[in-house]
């Protein structure tokens, strides 16, 4: 189906699937490819509107029957570090940030397959080899970088500790794929890396840091909740996530949830005046 807007991407629909989140849930998935001159602008305004990147495509859910799916972004003013994300901090001070370019490892592989063997076994991750994990990073239409997180090491070179592969939008950053040492449980790596995504926004005078999706029920995804000043994007709009244990997604459905109509109240730019 196509939009008549100024900016003319076609949307598509993933076939229905077992959902990897929420089990006896069925997902679908409202996607479009990023490509072109205008793809960073694309996933800017995209990005704003609840859509995520994974390679060349954004995506956002669009299930029949269920809306447990948020994206979600820490208002980088507003955020103060709890007691518990002041801890995080104190472990971490060893660790050295490395940002570069968008390429891919052997050093990163290996920490990506220790990650999944660990934390998401049974994911749909689990069976990358080294080739489409070197397209995960690699293949970016956009202005994407590589943070690295490193830790001294009692002989040779540093090791790899952490990664994040990280997009640069016009209002934030985006986290499109963390990854980190599962044997270090005790540092909470993954809560480390946003705090410092937090402090990298801040430097660079971006007022938004996104997670990608919060997941109310859901193990793997509901740690995003325990970040304060956290907003989630429902019912076509941004609104603050004051108390996330109250929060009921099945009262908040999207405004229409047929699909011609979804797409026609996604807002495009209007590349004519991007010059």
């Amino acid at each position: 189906m196509r939009h008549p807007l100024p900016l003319d991407p076609q949307f598509y629909v993933t076939v229905p699937q077992p959902c990897p989140y929420l089990a006896g849930r069925i997902e679908r998935k409202l996607f479009v490819a990023l490509h072109g001159n205008h793809a960073s602008v694309l996933n800017d305004s995209l990005s704003r509107q609840g859509f995520r990147r994974s390679q060349n495509i954004l995506y956002r859910p669009s299930c029949a029957d269920c809306r447990a799916c948020l994206s979600a972004r820490i208002r980088v003013a507003d955020f103060e570090p709890r007691r518990r994300h002041r801890r995080v901090m104190r472990k971490n001070t060893d660790l050295r940030r490395t940002t570069t370019s968008p390429w891919a490892t052997e050093d990163q592989f290996d920490l990506f397959r220790r990650y999944l063997e660990v934390r998401h076994a049974d994911g749909d991750m689990a069976d990358m080899d080294i080739f489409e994990f070197a397209a995960m990073i690699e293949e970016t239409p956009v202005r994407s970088q590589l943070v690295e997180y490193t830790r001294p090491a009692t002989t040779g070179r540093e090791k790899l500790t952490a990664v994040s592969l990280t997009d640069v939008l016009e209002d934030g950053l985006s986290m499109v794929y963390s990854f980190f040492e599962p044997t270090m449980a005790d540092r909470s790596l993954g809560t480390w890396v946003i705090l410092d995504h937090i402090e990298l926004a801040r430097e660079a005078g971006l007022p938004y840091v996104y997670l990608g999706y919060w997941i109310p029920g859901s193990p793997k995804m509901g740690y995003k909740a325990s970040f304060g000043a956290l907003e989630i994007f429902c019912a076509g709009t941004w609104q603050r996530l004051e108390n996330p244990k109250a929060f009921c997604p099945d009262t908040h459905p999207p405004a229409d949830n047929r699909l011609p109509e979804q797409v026609m109240v996604i807002s495009l730019p209007d590349i004519s005046a991007q010059g």
